[in-house]
């Protein structure tokens, strides 16, 4: 039903998309709309998806159902045995189809392919996300928990989430 390609520079404007369809649904009952509207412009402008993408070593990889984008995932080797997912979005309409748990699997996947050795895979999920429990049923567990500071006066109030692999 779904397929996940990895996802190149021209593939930013799909992504950019998804991104306005999905984040500010998924955050309106958690952050206010100013820090939504910060954060989309920090993680989503076309500019800083280019730098994540062309300097940062973010890897991104978008899923579809046919020939519609229906979510996205990425990650970053962050030390030598350390990876994170970056993000991990899917669009409401698919949310029942099982394909966050394709994304997730394709994140590690990918990860065990870059480094085939045993290494860990963190991510950073929002304290009062629900997503939380979908990272706790594949697997993750809670690490430490931070409020990191983002510009403009905004925090990411974040669980950091383990898993080994």
């Amino acid at each position: 039903m779904f397929t996940i390609r990895k996802a190149t520079t021209a593939d930013i404007p799909v992504i950019n998309k998804l991104a306005w369809e999905i984040f500010p649904e998924t955050y309106k009952n958690i952050l206010t709309k100013e820090q939504t509207e910060y954060m989309m412009e920090w993680m989503y402008s076309p500019e800083n998806l280019h730098k994540q993408m062309e300097e940062e070593g973010h890897i991104y990889y978008i899923a579809y159902e046919e020939c519609e984008p229906a979510g996205y995932v990425s990650i970053q080797q962050e030390g030598e045995h350390l990876f994170h997912l970056q993000k991990i979005y899917v669009l409401p309409y698919f949310q029942k189809y099982g394909l966050g748990k394709l994304l997730f699997r394709k994140a590690m996947s990918a990860i065990k392919e870059l480094h085939p050795a045993p290494c860990r895979m963190e991510l950073n999920v929002n304290r009062n996300n629900p997503a939380l429990g979908f990272y706790e049923h594949m697997g993750m567990k809670k690490v430490r928990e931070g409020d990191f500071p983002i510009g403009n006066g905004f925090y990411m109030n974040d669980y950091i989430m383990g898993i080994e692999l």
